[in-house]
């Protein structure tokens, strides 16, 4: 199978002209990435299918009006997923987890169990401290390590300055840092 070369701002056009095959190609090309950024966010894989559906579901609902403003068309994307997922939210009294016994233990073969277990458990209470960070402090995190994001992207899609990301992840890996500490937790080894 030939691969066709993809012009975004030619496909955003005929998806906004209606083309649904156009709109097709957007959300092969984003839809792992919304995904992927909204089950970090709801810790579920039932509720980040429902939501990354909803979200590409709204997209393709008001793609005829959606402008290029000198962002890139995932920033609107992330948006709309932002606001379903603090929807989402709302309507939970309480924020849920993923079950600790539900992630995988990667074991590499030269190491020892107990080193293994006390990584796991690191990893665990580091995943415990960042689902109690306040949500725009979670996006910020999922953007730039799950999702690779520079902080330039990351302003585009919380809508704040690049100085405003660098100053707000600064912020959030210094809290991070203290609480690992009150906990006596090490992650850069022995």
């Amino acid at each position: 199978m030939q691969e066709i070369e993809f012009n975004e701002d030619e496909v955003l056009t005929l998806a906004s002209q209606g083309d649904r095959d156009a709109f097709g190609l957007l959300y092969e090309r984003y839809v792992d990435r919304i995904f992927n950024y909204v089950y970090y966010r709801t810790g579920n894989l039932h509720d980040a299918e429902d939501l990354t559906a909803r979200v590409f579901q709204r997209a393709m609902n008001h793609i005829k009006t959606y402008t290029d403003r000198g962002v890139p068309f995932s920033a609107w994307l992330y948006r709309i997923a932002h606001n379903l997922v603090a929807n989402w939210h709302r309507d939970r009294s309480r924020r849920q987890e993923i079950p600790l016994d539900d992630l995988p233990v990667l074991q590499s073969k030269g190491d020892h169990p107990e080193r293994n277990l006390v990584h796991s458990q690191e990893q665990d209470a580091l995943l415990k401290l960042i689902r109690r960070l306040p949500g725009e402090r979670q996006n910020l995190l999922i953007l730039k390590f799950v999702e690779d994001m520079s902080n330039a992207e990351i302003g585009l899609i919380m809508g704040r300055s690049e100085g405003a990301v660098k100053s707000l992840y600064h912020r959030t890996l210094l809290a991070l840092r203290d609480q690992l500490g009150d906990q006596n937790i090490n992650l850069e080894g022995e």
